[in-house]
Protein backbone atom coordinates (compact mmCIF):
# COMPACT_ATOMS: atom_id res chain seq x y z
CA UNK A 1 0.00 0.00 0.00
CA UNK A 2 1.05 2.92 -1.23
CA UNK A 3 2.03 5.91 1.50
CA UNK A 4 0.72 9.45 2.09
CA UNK A 5 2.83 12.02 1.49
CA UNK A 6 3.98 13.46 4.63
CA UNK A 7 4.38 17.10 5.51
CA UNK A 8 5.32 19.25 8.81
CA UNK A 9 2.15 21.65 8.04
CA UNK A 10 -1.33 22.48 6.37
CA UNK A 11 -3.11 25.41 6.00
CA UNK A 12 -6.46 25.73 4.39
CA UNK A 13 -7.00 28.45 2.86
CA UNK A 14 -5.02 30.79 1.58
CA UNK A 15 -6.05 34.02 2.74
CA UNK A 16 -4.39 36.37 4.89
CA UNK A 17 -4.06 34.34 8.16
CA UNK A 18 -2.81 31.20 6.38
CA UNK A 19 -0.36 33.76 4.39
CA UNK A 20 0.43 35.25 7.73
CA UNK A 21 1.06 32.07 9.30
CA UNK A 22 3.19 30.00 6.88
CA UNK A 23 5.47 32.90 6.12
CA UNK A 24 6.16 33.16 9.83
CA UNK A 25 6.65 29.53 10.68
CA UNK A 26 8.96 29.76 7.65
CA UNK A 27 10.74 32.30 9.04
CA UNK A 28 11.30 30.69 12.49
CA UNK A 29 12.03 27.46 10.67
CA UNK A 30 13.16 27.38 7.25
CA UNK A 31 13.21 24.11 7.37
CA UNK A 32 9.62 23.20 8.18
CA UNK A 33 7.92 21.48 5.02
CA UNK A 34 4.08 23.02 4.33
CA UNK A 35 1.46 22.97 2.23
CA UNK A 36 -1.37 25.89 1.43
CA UNK A 37 -4.59 24.04 0.05
CA UNK A 38 -7.03 26.75 -1.21
CA UNK A 39 -10.64 25.97 -2.81
CA UNK A 40 -10.49 29.17 -5.61
CA UNK A 41 -8.24 29.03 -8.63
CA UNK A 42 -6.36 32.53 -6.81
CA UNK A 43 -5.14 33.92 -3.31
CA UNK A 44 -7.58 35.96 -1.53
CA UNK A 45 -10.54 35.68 -3.25
CA UNK A 46 -12.61 35.38 0.04
CA UNK A 47 -12.65 38.33 2.83
CA UNK A 48 -8.96 38.81 2.32
CA UNK A 49 -9.95 40.39 -1.43
CA UNK A 50 -9.66 44.47 -1.08
CA UNK A 51 -13.29 44.71 -2.84
CA UNK A 52 -14.22 42.47 -0.04
CA UNK A 53 -13.51 44.48 3.53
CA UNK A 54 -13.08 48.09 4.10
CA UNK A 55 -9.19 48.38 3.84
CA UNK A 56 -8.89 50.28 7.59
CA UNK A 57 -5.83 49.54 8.93
CA UNK A 58 -7.54 49.18 12.25
CA UNK A 59 -5.32 51.06 14.88
CA UNK A 60 -8.76 51.85 16.89
CA UNK A 61 -7.55 55.49 15.61
CA UNK A 62 -11.39 56.23 14.41
CA UNK A 63 -13.45 53.22 15.33
CA UNK A 64 -16.13 54.20 17.81
CA UNK A 65 -17.44 51.08 18.86
CA UNK A 66 -14.44 50.08 20.33
CA UNK A 67 -14.57 52.28 22.91
CA UNK A 68 -17.65 51.96 24.59
CA UNK A 69 -19.41 54.79 26.85
CA UNK A 70 -20.79 53.74 30.34
CA UNK A 71 -23.68 55.00 31.74
CA UNK A 72 -21.40 57.83 33.78
CA UNK A 73 -20.21 58.79 30.47
CA UNK A 74 -17.12 57.43 30.91
CA UNK A 75 -15.10 55.83 27.93
CA UNK A 76 -13.53 52.94 27.93
CA UNK A 77 -10.06 52.77 25.97
CA UNK A 78 -8.82 49.24 26.44
CA UNK A 79 -9.82 47.92 23.29
CA UNK A 80 -8.91 50.63 21.40
CA UNK A 81 -5.56 50.95 22.79
CA UNK A 82 -5.09 47.33 22.69
CA UNK A 83 -6.09 46.79 18.65
CA UNK A 84 -3.65 49.63 18.15
CA UNK A 85 -0.38 47.60 19.71
CA UNK A 86 -1.50 44.40 17.80
CA UNK A 87 -1.77 46.74 14.59
CA UNK A 88 2.02 48.08 15.43
CA UNK A 89 2.93 43.91 15.88
CA UNK A 90 1.62 43.48 12.23
CA UNK A 91 3.28 46.77 11.17
CA UNK A 92 6.45 45.20 12.86
CA UNK A 93 6.25 41.82 10.94
CA UNK A 94 5.81 43.67 7.29
CA UNK A 95 8.78 45.96 8.31
CA UNK A 96 10.96 42.94 8.70
CA UNK A 97 9.90 41.37 5.41
CA UNK A 98 9.67 44.44 3.57
CA UNK A 99 13.68 45.06 5.21
CA UNK A 100 14.54 41.92 3.57
CA UNK A 101 14.67 43.06 0.19
CA UNK A 102 13.04 40.17 -1.48
CA UNK A 103 9.64 40.60 -0.31
CA UNK A 104 8.42 43.58 -3.37
CA UNK A 105 7.27 46.88 -2.12
CA UNK A 106 5.36 47.74 0.98
CA UNK A 107 3.48 50.67 -1.54
CA UNK A 108 1.70 47.71 -2.99
CA UNK A 109 -0.12 47.36 0.20
CA UNK A 110 -0.23 50.19 2.68
CA UNK A 111 -0.80 53.69 1.91
CA UNK A 112 -1.11 56.56 4.81
CA UNK A 113 -4.82 57.75 4.85
CA UNK A 114 -6.21 60.16 7.89
CA UNK A 115 -8.88 58.10 10.02
CA UNK A 116 -11.29 60.32 11.38
CA UNK A 117 -14.31 60.08 13.51
CA UNK A 118 -17.77 61.82 12.90
CA UNK A 119 -20.76 62.27 15.04
CA UNK A 120 -24.08 64.44 14.76
CA UNK A 121 -26.33 65.64 17.88
CA UNK A 122 -25.92 66.42 21.40
CA UNK A 123 -25.55 63.09 22.36
CA UNK A 124 -22.71 62.33 19.80
CA UNK A 125 -20.96 65.59 20.59
CA UNK A 126 -20.66 65.06 23.96
CA UNK A 127 -19.41 61.03 23.82
CA UNK A 128 -16.49 62.24 20.87
CA UNK A 129 -15.60 64.91 22.97
CA UNK A 130 -15.27 62.38 26.11
CA UNK A 131 -13.84 59.93 24.12
CA UNK A 132 -10.66 62.24 22.97
CA UNK A 133 -9.77 64.06 26.36
CA UNK A 134 -9.63 59.92 27.51
CA UNK A 135 -8.04 58.67 24.74
CA UNK A 136 -5.54 61.31 23.79
CA UNK A 137 -3.75 61.37 26.94
CA UNK A 138 -2.75 57.81 25.83
CA UNK A 139 0.79 58.11 24.18
CA UNK A 140 -1.10 55.78 21.33
CA UNK A 141 -3.38 58.23 20.17
CA UNK A 142 -1.66 61.57 21.38
CA UNK A 143 -1.74 63.43 17.97
CA UNK A 144 -5.32 62.75 18.00
CA UNK A 145 -7.13 66.57 17.17
CA UNK A 146 -10.87 67.34 18.27
CA UNK A 147 -12.99 70.12 16.67
CA UNK A 148 -16.62 71.74 16.38
CA UNK A 149 -15.48 73.73 13.72
CA UNK A 150 -17.43 73.67 10.52
CA UNK A 151 -14.71 75.49 8.86
CA UNK A 152 -12.19 72.94 10.43
CA UNK A 153 -14.23 69.81 9.53
CA UNK A 154 -14.43 71.61 6.13
CA UNK A 155 -10.30 71.57 5.51
CA UNK A 156 -10.37 68.20 7.19
CA UNK A 157 -13.13 66.25 4.81
CA UNK A 158 -14.01 68.91 2.02
CA UNK A 159 -16.74 66.23 0.57
CA UNK A 160 -18.74 65.74 3.43
CA UNK A 161 -19.61 69.31 4.88
CA UNK A 162 -21.36 71.10 1.85
CA UNK A 163 -25.15 70.94 2.27
CA UNK A 164 -25.27 70.60 5.85
CA UNK A 165 -28.20 72.66 7.32
CA UNK A 166 -26.61 75.84 9.40
CA UNK A 167 -27.41 75.03 12.85
CA UNK A 168 -26.28 70.87 12.65
CA UNK A 169 -24.73 70.43 15.61
CA UNK A 170 -21.42 68.29 14.57
CA UNK A 171 -17.81 67.48 15.50
CA UNK A 172 -15.11 65.28 14.38
CA UNK A 173 -11.72 63.92 15.50
CA UNK A 174 -8.95 63.13 13.23
CA UNK A 175 -5.64 61.28 13.28
CA UNK A 176 -2.98 61.85 10.53
CA UNK A 177 -0.87 58.50 10.52
CA UNK A 178 -3.84 56.48 9.89
CA UNK A 179 -3.52 53.21 6.97
CA UNK A 180 -5.48 52.07 4.05
CA UNK A 181 -4.18 48.30 3.50
CA UNK A 182 -4.74 46.51 0.42
CA UNK A 183 -5.45 42.66 2.40
CA UNK A 184 -5.30 41.05 -0.91
CA UNK A 185 -2.22 42.61 -2.63
CA UNK A 186 -0.31 41.57 0.82
CA UNK A 187 -1.81 38.20 0.80
CA UNK A 188 -0.67 37.39 -2.41
CA UNK A 189 2.70 39.15 -1.89
CA UNK A 190 3.13 36.91 1.05
CA UNK A 191 2.04 33.64 -0.53
CA UNK A 192 4.60 34.58 -3.44
CA UNK A 193 7.63 35.32 -0.67
CA UNK A 194 6.22 32.08 0.74
CA UNK A 195 6.58 29.81 -2.64
CA UNK A 196 10.04 31.03 -3.50
CA UNK A 197 11.21 29.04 -0.16
CA UNK A 198 11.75 25.81 -0.65
CA UNK A 199 9.82 23.00 1.17
CA UNK A 200 6.53 25.68 0.59
CA UNK A 201 3.53 24.98 -1.75
CA UNK A 202 0.19 26.60 -2.31
CA UNK A 203 -2.61 24.39 -4.17
CA UNK A 204 -5.24 25.86 -5.59
CA UNK A 205 -8.51 24.35 -6.72
CA UNK A 206 -8.19 22.13 -3.75
CA UNK A 207 -11.19 21.19 -1.29
CA UNK A 208 -10.31 19.73 2.28
CA UNK A 209 -12.74 16.78 2.23
CA UNK A 210 -11.58 14.77 5.64
CA UNK A 211 -9.85 15.64 8.76
CA UNK A 212 -9.19 12.06 10.17
CA UNK A 213 -6.22 11.33 13.42
CA UNK A 214 -3.40 9.48 13.01
CA UNK A 215 -0.43 8.54 15.31
CA UNK A 216 0.47 11.98 16.50
CA UNK A 217 -0.96 14.52 14.08
CA UNK A 218 -3.70 14.48 11.19
CA UNK A 219 -4.69 13.00 7.56
CA UNK A 220 -6.00 15.39 5.62
CA UNK A 221 -8.21 14.22 2.44
CA UNK A 222 -7.71 16.76 -0.51
CA UNK A 223 -10.00 16.44 -3.67
CA UNK A 224 -8.90 18.42 -6.95
CA UNK A 225 -12.36 20.52 -7.57
CA UNK A 226 -11.42 20.13 -11.94
CA UNK A 227 -10.35 16.39 -11.90
CA UNK A 228 -11.98 15.41 -8.75
CA UNK A 229 -8.93 13.19 -7.95
CA UNK A 230 -8.13 13.00 -4.09
CA UNK A 231 -5.60 12.63 -2.13
CA UNK A 232 -4.33 11.34 1.30
CA UNK A 233 -1.63 14.40 3.24
CA UNK A 234 0.07 13.22 6.73
CA UNK A 235 0.22 16.49 8.34
CA UNK A 236 1.96 17.07 12.06
CA UNK A 237 0.19 20.21 12.29
CA UNK A 238 -3.03 21.52 10.44
CA UNK A 239 -4.14 25.08 10.68
CA UNK A 240 -7.53 26.19 9.62
CA UNK A 241 -7.67 29.47 7.96
CA UNK A 242 -10.77 29.16 5.25
CA UNK A 243 -12.77 32.76 6.44
CA UNK A 244 -16.09 31.09 6.47
CA UNK A 245 -15.35 27.53 5.53
CA UNK A 246 -13.01 26.95 8.64
CA UNK A 247 -16.10 25.84 11.00
CA UNK A 248 -17.99 23.27 8.97
CA UNK A 249 -13.71 22.18 9.28
CA UNK A 250 -13.47 22.82 12.71
CA UNK A 251 -16.48 20.55 13.51
CA UNK A 252 -15.09 18.02 11.08
CA UNK A 253 -12.08 17.15 13.18
CA UNK A 254 -14.20 16.36 16.25
CA UNK A 255 -11.88 17.61 18.43
CA UNK A 256 -13.58 18.47 22.29
CA UNK A 257 -12.81 22.09 22.00
CA UNK A 258 -14.75 22.05 18.90
CA UNK A 259 -18.14 21.67 20.67
CA UNK A 260 -20.93 24.31 20.99
CA UNK A 261 -19.41 26.70 18.50
CA UNK A 262 -22.18 28.30 15.84
CA UNK A 263 -21.69 30.05 13.32
CA UNK A 264 -24.28 33.55 12.15
CA UNK A 265 -23.45 34.50 8.23
CA UNK A 266 -24.05 38.67 7.58
CA UNK A 267 -23.43 39.22 4.50
CA UNK A 268 -22.55 43.25 3.42
CA UNK A 269 -22.71 45.36 0.58
CA UNK A 270 -21.23 48.85 -0.12
CA UNK A 271 -21.47 51.91 -2.59
CA UNK A 272 -18.41 52.62 -4.65
CA UNK A 273 -17.21 55.67 -6.20
CA UNK A 274 -14.46 55.66 -8.94
CA UNK A 275 -15.49 59.06 -10.16
CA UNK A 276 -12.30 60.90 -10.01
CA UNK A 277 -13.57 64.35 -9.90
CA UNK A 278 -15.22 62.85 -6.49
CA UNK A 279 -12.71 60.83 -5.13
CA UNK A 280 -10.11 63.41 -5.19
CA UNK A 281 -12.13 65.43 -2.32
CA UNK A 282 -11.96 62.63 0.38
CA UNK A 283 -8.59 62.01 0.96
CA UNK A 284 -9.63 59.86 4.79
CA UNK A 285 -11.79 56.94 6.37
CA UNK A 286 -14.17 58.39 8.24
CA UNK A 287 -16.20 56.84 10.80
CA UNK A 288 -19.14 57.02 12.52
CA UNK A 289 -21.92 56.01 15.21
CA UNK A 290 -24.26 52.72 14.42
CA UNK A 291 -27.53 53.06 13.92
CA UNK A 292 -29.49 51.91 17.15
CA UNK A 293 -30.08 48.74 17.27
CA UNK A 294 -27.64 47.32 14.05
CA UNK A 295 -24.55 45.36 14.71
CA UNK A 296 -21.16 47.10 15.38
CA UNK A 297 -20.12 45.68 11.55
CA UNK A 298 -22.31 47.77 9.95
CA UNK A 299 -21.08 51.25 11.75
CA UNK A 300 -21.35 53.63 8.60
CA UNK A 301 -18.49 54.86 6.96
CA UNK A 302 -16.84 56.35 4.06
CA UNK A 303 -13.53 55.07 2.77
CA UNK A 304 -10.76 56.23 0.41
CA UNK A 305 -9.64 52.85 -0.67
CA UNK A 306 -5.88 52.52 -2.80
CA UNK A 307 -6.43 49.54 -4.36
CA UNK A 308 -3.41 48.63 -7.77
CA UNK A 309 -2.78 52.48 -7.15
CA UNK A 310 -6.39 53.61 -7.85
CA UNK A 311 -7.86 55.23 -5.54
CA UNK A 312 -11.58 55.31 -5.18
CA UNK A 313 -14.83 55.33 -2.49
CA UNK A 314 -16.42 52.88 -0.48
CA UNK A 315 -19.16 53.57 1.25
CA UNK A 316 -21.59 51.34 3.86
CA UNK A 317 -21.70 48.76 5.00
CA UNK A 318 -25.02 48.14 4.20
CA UNK A 319 -25.75 44.55 5.97
CA UNK A 320 -27.78 41.72 4.34
CA UNK A 321 -28.18 38.44 5.61
CA UNK A 322 -27.73 34.66 3.88
CA UNK A 323 -27.21 31.45 4.88
CA UNK A 324 -23.97 31.01 2.71
CA UNK A 325 -20.29 30.97 4.98
CA UNK A 326 -18.26 32.30 1.83
CA UNK A 327 -19.40 34.82 -0.81
CA UNK A 328 -18.90 31.69 -3.38
CA UNK A 329 -20.24 29.08 -0.75
CA UNK A 330 -23.55 27.19 -0.98
CA UNK A 331 -27.23 27.96 1.19
CA UNK A 332 -26.47 24.46 3.05
CA UNK A 333 -23.83 26.21 4.83
CA UNK A 334 -25.42 27.19 8.37
CA UNK A 335 -28.50 24.25 8.12
CA UNK A 336 -25.59 21.60 7.57
CA UNK A 337 -23.04 23.46 10.59
CA UNK A 338 -26.38 22.89 13.31
CA UNK A 339 -24.85 20.10 15.43
CA UNK A 340 -26.11 18.65 18.80
CA UNK A 341 -23.38 20.30 20.71
CA UNK A 342 -24.59 23.86 19.10
CA UNK A 343 -28.07 23.69 18.52
CA UNK A 344 -28.76 24.97 21.81
CA UNK A 345 -26.44 28.01 21.87
CA UNK A 346 -27.81 28.46 17.93
CA UNK A 347 -31.60 28.88 19.63
CA UNK A 348 -30.98 30.95 21.98
CA UNK A 349 -29.14 33.46 19.80
CA UNK A 350 -31.76 32.99 17.23
CA UNK A 351 -34.86 34.01 20.40
CA UNK A 352 -32.43 36.70 21.81
CA UNK A 353 -31.17 37.92 18.82
CA UNK A 354 -34.46 38.67 16.32
CA UNK A 355 -34.20 42.82 16.53
CA UNK A 356 -30.80 41.99 14.60
CA UNK A 357 -32.20 38.80 12.25
CA UNK A 358 -35.20 41.76 11.28
CA UNK A 359 -32.23 44.60 10.92
CA UNK A 360 -30.35 42.33 8.52
CA UNK A 361 -33.71 41.50 6.16
CA UNK A 362 -34.71 45.15 6.34
CA UNK A 363 -30.72 45.86 4.73
CA UNK A 364 -31.58 43.53 2.50
CA UNK A 365 -34.69 44.75 1.27
CA UNK A 366 -33.61 47.98 0.92
CA UNK A 367 -34.14 50.06 -2.50
CA UNK A 368 -31.11 52.18 -4.24
CA UNK A 369 -32.69 55.14 -2.53
CA UNK A 370 -32.70 54.09 0.72
CA UNK A 371 -28.87 53.39 0.66
CA UNK A 372 -28.23 56.72 -1.03
CA UNK A 373 -30.37 58.48 1.51
CA UNK A 374 -27.90 56.74 4.48
CA UNK A 375 -24.76 57.87 2.04
CA UNK A 376 -26.03 61.81 2.06
CA UNK A 377 -25.98 61.90 5.87
CA UNK A 378 -22.29 61.98 5.22
CA UNK A 379 -22.35 63.26 1.90
CA UNK A 380 -25.33 65.54 1.87
CA UNK A 381 -24.69 66.37 -2.18
CA UNK A 382 -23.81 62.65 -3.46
CA UNK A 383 -25.38 62.12 -6.65
CA UNK A 384 -26.59 58.62 -7.91
CA UNK A 385 -24.74 58.00 -10.96
CA UNK A 386 -21.38 58.69 -9.38
CA UNK A 387 -22.27 55.66 -7.29
CA UNK A 388 -22.57 51.74 -7.80
CA UNK A 389 -23.44 48.65 -5.35
CA UNK A 390 -20.78 46.60 -4.82
CA UNK A 391 -21.14 42.92 -2.86
CA UNK A 392 -18.80 42.61 0.18
CA UNK A 393 -17.08 39.58 1.73
CA UNK A 394 -18.90 37.30 3.82
CA UNK A 395 -18.28 37.20 7.71
CA UNK A 396 -19.24 34.46 9.76
CA UNK A 397 -19.92 35.53 13.43
CA UNK A 398 -19.23 33.32 15.99
CA UNK A 399 -21.94 31.65 18.70
CA UNK A 400 -20.90 30.46 21.95
CA UNK A 401 -22.32 28.43 24.52
CA UNK A 402 -22.96 30.85 27.38
CA UNK A 403 -24.28 29.97 31.20
CA UNK A 404 -26.31 32.21 31.85
CA UNK A 405 -28.07 33.23 28.16
CA UNK A 406 -27.42 29.22 26.60
CA UNK A 407 -25.74 30.58 23.89
CA UNK A 408 -23.99 34.51 22.62
CA UNK A 409 -23.36 35.99 19.19
CA UNK A 410 -19.85 37.31 19.81
CA UNK A 411 -18.61 40.03 17.24
CA UNK A 412 -14.54 40.03 16.37
CA UNK A 413 -12.12 36.67 16.13
CA UNK A 414 -11.86 33.22 18.33
CA UNK A 415 -8.59 30.93 17.74
CA UNK A 416 -9.76 27.48 19.11
CA UNK A 417 -6.65 24.98 19.44
CA UNK A 418 -6.74 21.07 20.18
CA UNK A 419 -5.48 20.56 23.50
CA UNK A 420 -2.28 18.63 21.97
CA UNK A 421 -1.78 21.94 19.52
CA UNK A 422 -1.45 19.62 16.36
CA UNK A 423 -4.74 21.67 15.38
CA UNK A 424 -6.07 25.85 15.10
CA UNK A 425 -8.59 26.84 13.92
CA UNK A 426 -9.53 30.79 13.28
CA UNK A 427 -13.16 31.64 13.60
CA UNK A 428 -15.05 35.20 13.40
CA UNK A 429 -14.43 38.55 11.81
CA UNK A 430 -13.46 42.36 11.96
CA UNK A 431 -10.65 43.55 13.22
CA UNK A 432 -9.23 40.05 11.74
CA UNK A 433 -6.48 40.98 8.47
CA UNK A 434 -4.99 43.86 10.98
CA UNK A 435 -4.70 42.08 13.76
CA UNK A 436 -3.40 38.79 11.80
CA UNK A 437 0.38 38.63 13.36
CA UNK A 438 -0.86 38.84 16.82
CA UNK A 439 -3.57 36.66 16.52
CA UNK A 440 -0.92 34.17 14.65
CA UNK A 441 1.76 34.71 16.97
CA UNK A 442 -0.84 33.89 19.87
CA UNK A 443 -1.19 30.30 17.92
CA UNK A 444 2.54 29.83 17.58
CA UNK A 445 2.56 30.10 21.69
CA UNK A 446 -0.51 28.15 21.88
CA UNK A 447 0.27 25.19 19.49
CA UNK A 448 4.62 25.18 19.50
CA UNK A 449 5.04 26.40 23.15
CA UNK A 450 8.22 24.54 23.33
CA UNK A 451 9.56 26.39 20.37
CA UNK A 452 7.94 29.33 21.16
CA UNK A 453 9.70 29.50 23.92
CA UNK A 454 13.31 27.82 22.84
CA UNK A 455 14.87 27.58 19.41
CA UNK A 456 12.25 29.89 17.88
CA UNK A 457 12.68 32.68 20.75
CA UNK A 458 15.52 34.59 19.39
CA UNK A 459 13.86 34.99 15.83
CA UNK A 460 10.68 35.92 17.58
CA UNK A 461 13.12 38.74 19.48
CA UNK A 462 14.35 39.93 16.07
CA UNK A 463 11.18 40.10 14.10
CA UNK A 464 9.52 41.53 16.85
CA UNK A 465 11.81 43.89 18.80
CA UNK A 466 8.27 44.84 21.13
CA UNK A 467 5.44 43.21 21.88
CA UNK A 468 1.32 44.49 23.00
CA UNK A 469 1.87 44.70 26.27
CA UNK A 470 5.24 46.87 26.63
CA UNK A 471 4.08 48.93 23.75
CA UNK A 472 0.68 49.11 25.85
CA UNK A 473 2.42 50.91 28.33
CA UNK A 474 6.13 52.14 27.74
CA UNK A 475 5.27 55.37 25.54
CA UNK A 476 9.16 56.33 24.59
CA UNK A 477 9.55 52.12 23.03
CA UNK A 478 6.21 52.62 21.30
CA UNK A 479 7.40 55.68 19.36
CA UNK A 480 10.31 54.26 18.11
CA UNK A 481 8.77 51.18 17.50
CA UNK A 482 6.09 53.36 15.48
CA UNK A 483 8.54 55.70 13.66
CA UNK A 484 11.01 52.97 12.89
CA UNK A 485 7.57 50.64 11.29
CA UNK A 486 6.76 53.98 9.33
CA UNK A 487 9.41 54.87 7.82
CA UNK A 488 10.15 51.09 6.62
CA UNK A 489 6.72 50.94 5.14
CA UNK A 490 7.27 54.37 3.63
CA UNK A 491 4.33 55.80 5.48
CA UNK A 492 6.71 58.97 6.39
CA UNK A 493 10.07 60.02 4.76
CA UNK A 494 12.77 58.64 6.68
CA UNK A 495 14.87 61.20 9.29
CA UNK A 496 18.08 60.33 11.21
CA UNK A 497 16.45 59.93 14.05
CA UNK A 498 13.80 56.97 12.84
CA UNK A 499 16.53 54.76 11.00
CA UNK A 500 16.72 51.64 13.46
CA UNK A 501 15.08 50.66 16.65
CA UNK A 502 18.32 50.87 18.75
Amino acid sequence: MAHNEAVDVVLVGAGIMSATLAVLLKELDPAIKLEVVELMDSGAAESSNPWNNAGTGHAGLCELNYTPQATDGTVDIKKAVHINTQFEVSKQFWSYLTKKGTFGSCKSFISPVPHLSFVQGDDGVSFLKERFKTLSKHHAFSDMEYTEDKAKMAEWMPLMMPGRPADEVVAATRVMNGTDVNFGALTNQLLQHLTSAPDAQVKYCKRVTGLKRNNGGWTVSIKDVNSGNTREVDAKFVFLGAGGAALPLLQASGIEESKGFGGFPISGQWLRCDNPEVVKHHQAKVYSQAAVGSPPMSVPHLDTRVVDGKKSLLFGPYAGFTTKFLKHGSFMDLPMSVRAGNIGPMLAVAKNNMDLTKYLVSEVMQSMEQRLESLRRFYPLAKAEDWRLEVAGQRVQIIKKDPKKGGVLQFGTELVAAKDGSLAALLGASPGASVTVSIMLELIEKCFPNKAHGEWAAKLAEIFPAREKVLETDAALYRKINAHNNVALELVEASNETESYA
